[in-house]
């Protein structure tokens, strides 16, 4: 979607979040989980959050990657609400379960390890995820996901403690 068609649909968007985001503490965090939506519903390959600010008229990078990685709120009831309305309109045929790379050039991300990474094919520098999807012909919504540890990260305590994990 491009900008214009984000803006088309805010208002629907805005009741959509405030559903999904009611069990966030902070009004300032539901904001931002507003503009995070926005900005992975806006056209653009890279959904990180600098690509994402960057897209945005009322993107800040500070306060997506604040939301993203150090906020305090709880995702299990935000994900359990998706979930509660996306399968009625999907109507799931399966439920998929899907594992997905991405490629990092250094060690210090959080998972990071030399492993077998799908993005590329063979093995190299990579976080993987694994979600389950409700599916069907038309449609299909992420319900839950997991980034994958490999054991490396697993048997490092000092590593995960200094990475918040």
């Amino acid at each position: 979607m491009d900008a214009h068609e984000v803006n088309r649909v805010r208002a629907t968007l805005a009741l959509f979040v405030a559903d999904v985001f009611a069990s966030v503490p902070r009004k300032d965090q539901r904001a931002k989980g507003d503009c995070y939506l926005r900005g992975l519903m806006m056209d653009g390959r890279r959904k990180s959050v600098q690509a994402m600010a960057a897209r945005l008229p009322d993107g800040n990078e500070q306060n997506l990657q604040q939301f993203v990685n150090q906020s305090t709120w709880d995702p299990v009831p935000v994900r359990r609400r998706i979930a509660q309305r996306m399968v009625p309109r999907i109507g799931p045929d399966a439920w998929a379960v899907d594992d997905v790379s991405f490629p990092k050039d250094g060690r210090m991300s959080v998972g990071v390890a030399h492993q077998y990474c799908g993005a590329l094919g063979k093995q190299a520098n990579c976080q993987v995820a694994v979600s389950v999807h409700a599916v069907s012909d038309t449609a299909s919504c992420p319900l839950n996901w997991r980034l994958f540890l490999p054991r490396e990260w697993a048997d490092d305590t000092v590593r995960r403690r200094r990475t918040g994990v």
